[in-house]
């Protein structure tokens, strides 16, 4: 351990990341930018080759970031997993989704650490960054890894650090975002609180792997109920005839004892719709019942049918049908200003409309078209926004309030436009033509 030590103090560490999506490329950025040298891991030749090439995958890092990378020399990606016995630490960013049956998929884990197995030699430092339930890196990871006779926290060293990535916010990066770091045991602790501070600003240590993970998953639970309650009120108060998003507006003058949270359409993201239901499944064990997450989950998931209940009133209002009707679906990223997609409300909401008989439309300036996932293969393309295409539509469904989108001019040409986000709260002239759902 003294020459991990060494090349530490030295600043003379190989760091490979596995996964190079929208967790494993900033995290690269902020290290190749510390003067930290950088191996990339990913399965996806096409990614590796774009990435090596200069240009960047993820729309909210400029090509002329991962062009620097290239070219100082600090960054390199490869398909090529033999060549992970070469970084001093690898950083695991792989994806942690849900089973149809609402489980934890633990298959990219298990896979990222056989994969890191077959090199795995002394001395190396392997940490988890990916969000998972408490237990994943004790359970999962280690004896994966210690069936190479090599033992964590003796001959090699075994952390967890939760990712912490928000997608197009401005006011914070991957380096100022504090990191919080759990360790097998104190020294797996500190080596890897070493490795993040060349990266990251602050680093919050704790006391174990599963205090680490949990950390992580009280985070998204908490968002996901206080979410899944201001959805509830929505529900609410739109019969009786209050707005929801001038409740929340005046709640949020209280100096103290208040946070606001916003409705939408659904949960979207890769940790708020999931994580929690890690949670849940790891409560089963215990013999415990989850019930607030259990009831969040629920409110949050039945939302896009909710939305398509008010559209369905709505045109009814107007002797419409949703059968055979046009709808045109705003956003299909799962927020504002950015190209992800990852359990975005919108993919259902098509799905929905679709089994409704709606000949169903997109439009996002950020995702021009659509690429197949885990659940989704829509096949579709962005639709090219004109005053007499919007004339066209049944409904204007706004799914996802991208800064991009002139809302004034949207409700002068649509025939109805539904509103899941209070994006034309500011819109004046046809407010008839308004419905909030």
């Amino acid at each position: 351990m003294a020459n991990l030590e060494q090349k530490i103090g030295k600043k003379q560490v190989l760091v490979g990341i596995l996964g190079l999506g929208y967790v494993g490329l900033p995290l690269a950025r902020e290290f190749a930018a510390a003067g930290v040298k950088v191996l990339g891991f990913d399965i996806d030749d096409k990614k590796v080759r774009i990435l090596n090439s200069g240009r960047s995958i993820i729309k909210h890092i400029p090509h002329q970031q991962v062009k620097a990378m290239v070219k100082s020399g600090k960054f390199s990606a490869t398909s090529d997993m033999s060549q992970l016995k070469k970084p001093d630490a690898i950083l695991i960013c792989v994806p942690t989704p849900l089973t149809k049956n609402r489980e934890p998929d633990m298959q990219y884990i298990e896979s990222s650490a056989r994969t890191i197995a077959k090199s795995l030699r002394k001395e190396q430092l392997i940490v988890l960054e990916s969000s998972t339930y408490p237990g994943t890196t004790r359970e999962v990871m280690q004896p994966i890894l210690e069936q190479t006779g090599l033992k964590a926290g003796k001959d090699f060293y075994l952390a967890f650090s939760p990712e912490r990535e928000d997608p197009g916010n401005k006011n914070y990066t991957t380096k100022t975002i504090p990191k919080i770091v759990g360790g097998l045991t104190p020294k797996c602790c500190d080596l890897a609180r070493r490795i993040y501070s060349f990266a990251i600003q602050t680093l919050v240590p704790v006391s174990s792997l599963e205090a680490a993970e949990a950390a992580k998953i009280l985070e998204n639970t908490y968002r996901c109920i206080n979410i899944a309650m201001v959805n509830e009120l929505k529900m609410l108060f739109d019969r009786m005839g209050i707005n929801v998003w001038e409740v929340i507006r005046a709640a949020a003058t209280k100096p103290f004892g208040y946070h606001p949270f916003y409705p939408g359409p659904g949960l979207g993201g890769h940790c708020i719709p999931i994580d929690p239901f890690y949670l849940t499944w790891k409560a089963r064990q215990y013999h415990m019942a989850t019930r607030f997450i259990e009831l969040a989950g629920e409110i949050n998931t039945d939302m896009p049918h909710y939305v398509i209940t008010r559209m369905m009133e709505a045109m009814n209002a107007r002797r419409k049908s949703l059968n055979g009707a046009k709808v045109l679906i705003l956003g299909l990223a799962y927020k504002p200003d950015i190209d992800d997609v990852r359990e975005s409300p919108s993919l259902e909401l098509i799905e929905l409309l679709k089994e409704h008989g709606a000949k169903v439309d997109y439009n996002d300036p950020y995702v021009p078209r659509t690429h197949k996932m885990r659940e989704y293969n829509l096949q579709m393309t962005s639709k090219k926004l004109t005053a007499a295409m919007l004339k066209k539509y049944d409904v204007i469904l706004i799914s996802t309030n991208h800064s991009d989108y002139d809302y004034k001019w949207i409700v002068k040409n649509a025939r109805l436009v539904v509103d899941t986000r209070n994006a034309c709260a500011n819109v004046k002239a046809g407010k008839n033509k308004i419905v909030k759902a």
